[in-house]
């Protein structure tokens, strides 16, 4: 699985990184949320799928 950030979409409600904060930070400038590597590691799985379900604006996107 590979998520993505659309960085026009968030609104850095810091949601996603409550839920997985071992699949999303902050970004450099801490306005909104990156993922934290592009592939999430099985064990994380569920956590970034709820994160990306929660997301209010669907910042966050499977990268094909």
């Amino acid at each position: 699985m590979k998520l993505f950030v659309d960085q026009d979409l968030c609104i850095g409600c810091g949601l996603c990184i409550d839920i997985a904060p071992e699949v999303f930070d902050w970004s450099d400038d801490e306005m909104t949320a990156v993922a934290i590597d592009e592939e999430v590691p099985s064990e994380f799985e569920e956590e970034a799928t709820e994160a990306m379900e929660s997301c209010p604006t669907d910042a966050i996107q499977e990268a094909e």
